[in-house]
């Protein structure tokens, strides 16, 4: 038998009734945890690719756009796929469905690991320049030291069949991830809420979805560890790697985390072979259909062909979108998704330009404070479902006073900030060349900063017109001197000057750890609106159109958007043998301040809020968008109870004249019998 089981006739074991067995995996419960474990290491590929994206953009030289693209193409497959799986949920065999998926994701996560074996190592301008190490082709020089000779041989490795195929090898891991990824949590959601009793089920899928931000978490902790190492620490030895993590041009070993994780899915994916198709409802004192002997209530599924799946697709797709409840909370949990997705791809890049902080240290940040914050706020989410037993009424209400909520912590995270930093010959922005290091014939990619003893930074110290350096006893440079560009033939510290915006981190943090804990209140409540307003034979499909419409508007597009624009925000392009790599230096004021025009585009909902904004005030713009529709859940099911409660009353109204004309016939009835007995 295969991974996944597609026999669709009807299942013999719905109708028998339903015994209970020892085996441990005839427990939901443990079904709950194994999934969690999976979702956790699903996941943490997900989380590890948004924190090394940056570090990726960096090794290869890639645009915000194409890393943009890159981060969003594997809701590619997923998108095409995801509707077919959800449809067959609960006529296939789930568990080892879901199994084949976690396998797919092994291979897929090695997949994109591979690009590091098959491409040279990183090559920055002090190696670029010179085959030496003391690092004099840095400085300013009467004449070049990169021979013609040099530059074609660094130039012809870059161009290798190797290297120009990295970019399509990642995109494809990131496409087969994307496929592996289909059947995991539709099809565990609807197994979970199938035979998960009717109390603990919202526990349940808080716990699931508290692991689904855990692994995120954890990819970008580990993500942030792996970031420490140097790209090729396995090919050179360590007194040989001469950047740190503070230098604008380190790279760290974003393959690693890959193997890894590669690893844990292989492990996860094992138990789902062992796990039946069916299994009895959990034990509620409160449910009657988990009572031992009662077996789940499910209609006999008729044998499916393909052909009359696709005939039946738009009715049924139809079906599902015309409750307006399910509509409407997907489209709120839309404008949620698609403000994560931006988000989540480049706020490590935002961090660490907009308060001059490493790579690993912005990867932490957001995998330590603001996604576990997050996760206490599903958890609790899911247990103030369940002790308060809140209705579908009462779950679109919390989840509108959520988002209102959010929307007064998250408003004031744009403001804070500051200017890009005075960099020679790119801000303020300037056409005209430095005559002080005109005469140094400064390589056009030379790309490693200084900061000159006047506040002022430059690209490399050749571009400051430094002769000489000073080095300290473990060999590295402390400064370079005798500068022509800097007043009064100053000095020039390593690395950048940074913009002055590091005490501001600290505010930042606590603002955006208060609005993830806060949002993510309204994640477990949502997804229990949808499964409480779809019937069960549409359960799995319901879930399945949910995650399309995630993928279609706003996992693919908002990556890319988000890249985009923030393209347009660069100052001075990397380049390297004649093409235009990563962008060297943003205007932070822009990358920042420009998305005040999506404020005024509230009422337009999230569609113009992705074409009209940028990267923080975007967030405001998808708030609003779920603020609204939570608030037409509210006055939609207000006017569903109005209606019923008429209709009952009339109903009543109509039963009890009944009763009444029925009551004075019988009573004439017996008048008549009386006088006829009389007579």
């Amino acid at each position: 038998m295969g991974t996944c089981d597609l026999n669709v006739n009807s299942d013999p074991a719905r109708s028998r009734p339903c015994a209970r067995r020892q085996s441990v995996f005839s427990s939901i419960k443990f079904f709950v945890f194994c999934h969690s474990l999976l979702q956790l290491a699903q996941l943490l590929v997900s989380g590890y690719m948004k924190s090394s994206i940056t570090t990726i953009e960096r090794r290869y030289g890639l645009s915000s756009q194409k890393s943009g693209l890159l981060a969003a193409f594997n809701e590619v497959g997923n998108t095409i796929l995801i509707i077919f799986v959800s449809f067959f949920g609960s006529r296939v065999h789930r568990p080892r469905c879901i199994g084949g998926g976690a396998l797919l994701a092994c291979f897929a996560s090695l997949l994109m690991a591979l690009p590091h074996f098959l491409s040279g190592p990183y090559e920055y301008t002090a190696h670029m320049s010179s085959a030496s190490s003391d690092n004099t082709s840095d400085l300013c020089q009467s004449q070049s030291l990169l021979t013609s000779s040099s530059a074609n041989q660094n130039c012809s490795q870059q161009k290798s069949p190797a290297q120009e195929g990295v970019y399509p090898l990642l995109l494809l891991g990131q496409l087969l991830l994307g496929i592996a990824t289909v059947p995991i949590q539709p099809f565990g959601i609807s197994y979970i809420d199938d035979f998960a009793s009717k109390s603990n089920s919202p526990l349940y899928l808080g716990i699931l979805f508290a692991m689904t931000s855990i692994g995120p978490a954890l990819g970008f902790i580990s993500g942030s560890m792996m970031m420490r190492f140097y790209v090729d620490f396995d090919k050179f030895p360590r007194d040989e790697i001469q950047l740190d993590p503070k230098d604008l041009r380190w790279v760290g070993a974003w393959w690693l985390g890959f193997l890894v994780a590669s690893c844990l899915l292989f492990l996860t994916a094992l138990p789902y072979l062992f796990f039946p198709r069916d299994m009895c409802r959990e034990d509620d004192a409160d449910d009657p259909e988990s009572r031992p002997g009662a077996q789940t209530k499910s209609e006999p599924l008729q044998e499916v062909s393909l052909l009359h799946f696709l005939k039946s697709f738009p009715r049924i797709a139809l079906r599902t979108l015309r409750s307006p409840i399910y509509l409407l909370v997907v489209l709120a949990q839309v404008n949620l998704a698609a403000m994560l997705a931006g988000l989540s791809t480049f706020m490590a890049k935002f961090i660490e330009r907009q308060f001059s902080q490493t790579v690993s240290f912005a990867t932490m940040m957001i995998g330590g404070v603001g996604i576990p914050l997050a996760v206490l706020g599903t958890v609790l989410g899911g247990l103030l479902m369940r002790r308060m037993s809140i209705s579908v009424s009462g779950a679109s209400k919390l989840c509108t006073t959520v988002i209102l909520l959010c929307m007064f912590t998250a408003t004031p995270l744009h403001l804070i900030g500051c200017s890009t930093q005075t960099v020679a010959e790119v801000f303020p922005p300037s056409s005209d060349t430095l005559s002080c290091s005109s005469n140094c014939r400064c390589p056009q990619d030379a790309f490693n900063p200084v900061c000159g003893s006047d506040g002022v930074e430059f690209r490399s110290p050749c571009h400051a017109g430094c002769i000489t350096m000073e080095m300290g006893i473990n060999g590295k440079i402390t400064n370079y001197t005798e500068c022509q560009c800097i007043s009064g033939l100053g000095y020039a510290s390593p690395g950048t000057c940074g913009s002055g915006c590091a005490h501001l981190l600290l505010p930042f943090m606590v603002l955006l750890g208060i609005t993830c804990f806060i949002a993510s209140f309204s994640q477990t409540p949502s997804y229990m609106m949808i499964l409480r307003t779809v019937s069960t034979e549409d359960k799995s499909f319901a879930v399945g159109v949910q995650y399309m419409l995630f993928r279609v508007l706003a996992f693919m597009p908002c990556p890319v958007l988000y890249g985009t624009v923030i393209d347009t925000t660069c100052l001075a392009w990397g380049k390297k043998c004649g093409k235009q790599t990563s962008c060297l230096y943003f205007n932070l004021d822009s990358f920042r301040h420009s998305c005040l025009l999506s404020l005024s585009s509230c009422h337009t909902y999230f569609l113009l809020g992705i074409f009209g904004s940028l990267f923080l005030g975007l967030q405001v713009v998808f708030l609003c968008g779920a603020l609204l529709c939570f608030l037409l859940t509210v006055v939609v099911l207000r006017r569903r109870a109005r209606h019923q409660e008429l209709e009952l009353n009339g109903r009543g109204g109509y039963e009890q004249a009944i009763e009444q004309k029925t009551t004075e016939e019988a009573a004439l009835k017996d008048d008549g019998i009386r006088k006829h007995i009389k007579t």
